[in-house]
């Protein structure tokens, strides 16, 4: 049976476009399965179920045990910046002080050596320079001339003339940021959370996992909702419940407790480091089809 001509003509000197779709050729889009998102109730720094969940106000969930020990990394990281910071301060005022004394002393050999130019010095030092004894004011310029060409001369294959570069240790800033969201965080800016488990008797004898409801509409809780946390008291609700009561009673719903427009904090769902956060969830790659792709001379599979 004869095949369609535009499909199977793989003989060209150029792609068809066909060929170009079959290859993976531009930008191809990939929308992210549920196995590649973060869940709601996961840590953003373990990835595992939460653990006595804390909080930023961006509304990053952490496990108190990952965030502690993740803040007390910082501190240490910054505190060891800081002594290596001042150590380069300390040293660099040595070496100016120095660079000074060996200024002022170079002066006074310059007046030393004016005065004294045709008296010859036999010091163990210079006599080392100069066989002859002899310094005069000529040959103390020519050594220093000659001093001066070698320090500053760029033969780099020189051992003793090869340049180094200086490292240098900016100031690092004293303030801990948040792993996820890259902002400034303290660890008195965090709330703790508290969900609320579904006890229901069908819920328990269906499902190992933890279940999590709305307080409010009873609604069980997953990350295609978005999802609001108290700061005042740390009880969850849909964001829908948290619009119609929170925000016009000004009362939490579990705990009678009052909360604030500011109290009101959108938690982040799925995303890790590996994924998009909200509702960005399309991968896209591009894939560049030339030389220097591997897939210049690839042909796709003929279909027979």
């Amino acid at each position: 049976m004869p095949q369609r001509h535009s499909k199977n003509n793989n003989d060209l000197a150029f792609f068809t476009y066909d060929e170009k779709r079959k290859l993976g050729y531009g930008t191809q889009k990939e929308r992210l399965g549920k196995d590649s998102i973060k869940p709601f109730d996961a840590c953003c720094l373990c990835l595992k179920s939460l653990i006595d969940p804390m909080s930023c106000h961006k509304g990053h969930l952490f496990c108190k045990e990952c965030i502690l020990q993740c803040l007390l990394s910082q501190k240490k990281d910054i505190q060891r910046k800081l002594a290596a910071h001042a150590a380069q301060q300390k040293q660099e005022k040595e070496e100016e002080e120095e660079k000074l004394m060996l200024q002022k002393a170079k002066e006074l050999d310059a007046f030393d050596q004016q005065n004294h130019g045709a008296v010859p010095q036999y010091s163990d030092r210079n006599y080392s320079r100069d066989k002859n004894g002899f310094h005069g004011a000529n040959s103390v310029k020519v050594t220093s001339y000659e001093e001066e060409a070698l320090r500053t001369m760029k033969a780099f294959w020189l051992p003793s003339a090869t340049p180094e570069a200086s490292v240098k240790v900016e100031a690092p800033s004293t303030s801990t940021i948040c792993p996820e969201g890259k902002e400034k965080l303290k660890l008195k800016t965090l709330f703790p959370i508290q969900f609320t488990e579904d006890t229901s008797e069908q819920k328990k004898s269906k499902a190992l996992d933890r279940n999590y409801i709305c307080p409010s509409c009873k609604v069980t809780l997953t990350n295609t909702m978005s999802l609001v946390a108290l700061s005042s008291c740390g009880h969850v609700f849909c964001k829908k419940c948290a619009d119609r009561f929170m925000a016009v009673d000004k009362v939490c719903l579990v705990c009678d407790k009052v909360c604030k427009e500011r109290n009101l904090v959108n938690l982040e769902k799925g995303g890790t480091g590996f994924t998009g956060h909200g509702d960005h969830l399309e991968a896209t790659d591009f894939k560049h089809l030339g030389s220097g792709s591997g897939l210049g001379l690839v042909r796709p599979a003929m279909k027979t």
